[in-house]
């Protein structure tokens, strides 16, 4: 996770030196975003030992980004941080990572664990993204992508303390035994799962457009790279404290109302940086205080789930939501780039980001993410005795 928060620190870098417009770069991380959130990672996880899927995503990671060190065109940025990179990032989502723990802890806890296992996602943010600003100015972008390389590959080893398949004696008391079409027929039916789905869309573009394009959006404003950086490490560095709160909250609230509540305040703060001047403490406040709400959405969204679902596929189920969430990440990746070669501004895409964020807190309010829900299916219900 910590590894793909810094591509944004690189994308003027090597934008300039390939001799290329941002849309290029930024289609690139679109692409491997929309990879990674295909869910197939989490159905491999859900079917066989997850241990191997991310040992060997994390293996294709470091692949991709040798490669991304030795391109001397961008048309190979498609290639090698696109495709590669994004199956690679598809077996070491944390979407994958969510699932697979979210099986094992119950039910009334599970929020809180959630909350913790983000905020881990979140401290690979807050130390990668500084170290890879000073490999930036110190060693060059190339060397620092080889550098990453180097980090997947030891990362890889230590995916077997990752936990195996779940065993029979481990399942959480929300486990409905039912074939996995019928989980799925389930969720097409579900009005609130929709709903959730189309909000993690909406944190998607959020989340990727942010930590790609702010970098460059404070360079732009005249902030040197140092501060551009220690801004979005504010974010992961706050996250450590916001995901782990919300996670204890959506233990004890409804989580619909606390999802609308986070995107409400994501949009308040998008207005407030376009309203106030530029400058290093205006961004560090703006990356700390958007980090509280950061990922605070994705404990209480695969909670919810869960709820709505059952844990028997959990994996799969909040896959498909978190596909939506990379649907969402591609267009808002993309388009900054697009938008920024087109306008020489980031303006009109931060406009965008505050009207989804109004849409959000709305599609929220009716989602039904009690427990009950669970058996709201005459199917599952039917099954009891």
């Amino acid at each position: 996770m910590g590894a793909r928060q810094t591509l944004g620190v690189f994308l003027i870098a090597v934008t300039e030196e390939l001799g290329s417009g941002r849309e290029s770069y930024s289609l690139a991380v679109a692409i491997l975003s929309l990879l990674m959130g295909l869910p197939v990672g989490g159905y491999l996880a859900d079917r066989f030992d997850p241990r191997r899927v991310l040992l060997g995503s994390a293996v294709i990671y470091g692949i991709a980004m040798v490669g991304v060190a030795r391109l001397n065109s961008a048309a190979g940025l498609l290639l090698f941080l696109g495709l590669l990179g994004g199956i690679g990032f598809s077996g070491v989502s944390l979407a994958l990572v969510m699932g697979a723990v979210g099986r094992l802890v119950p039910v009334e806890r599970r929020s809180s664990v959630l909350g913790v296992i983000t905020a881990g996602a979140s401290v690979g943010m807050f130390l990668t993204v500084p170290v890879a600003q000073v490999g930036l100015d110190a060693i060059g972008w190339r060397w620092s992508f080889g550098v990453i390389a180097i980090s997947a590959a030891l990362i890889a080893t230590l995916a077997f303390l990752f936990p195996g398949r779940r065993s029979e004696g481990a399942r959480s008391e929300d486990t409905i035994d039912e074939p996995f079409v019928e989980t799925l027929r389930r969720a097409r039916r579900n009005r609130s799962y929709l709903l959730l789905v189309s909000g993690f869309f909406v944190c998607g573009f959020h989340v990727s457009f942010i930590a790609i394009h702010l970098p460059a959006f404070l360079t732009d404003a005249g902030l040197s790279g140092r501060v551009a950086s220690i801004a979005l490490a504010m974010i992961g560095l706050f996250n450590i404290l916001g995901s782990p709160l919300f996670g204890r909250l959506g233990d004890s609230y409804r989580k619909r109302t606390l999802l609308s509540v986070l995107y409400g305040i994501r949009g308040l703060l998008m207005i407030a940086l376009l309203l106030a001047p530029i400058n290093p403490a205006t961004a560090i406040v703006f990356g700390a205080a958007m980090g509280v709400v950061w990922l605070g959405t994705v404990p209480l969204t695969s909670a919810t789930v869960a709820h709505l679902l059952g844990a028997r596929y959990l994996t799969t189920m909040f896959g498909v939501v978190f596909f939506s969430h990379q649907v969402g990440a591609f267009l808002g990746v993309w388009l900054g780039g697009r938008v920024f070669d087109a306008t020489g501004s980031y303006v009109p895409i931060w406009l965008i980001a505050i009207g989804l964020a109004a849409a959000a807190v709305i599609v929220h309010l009716p989602i039904q993410d009690q427990r009950k829900a669970i058996l709201a299916s005459p199917a599952v219900a039917g099954g009891k005795t």
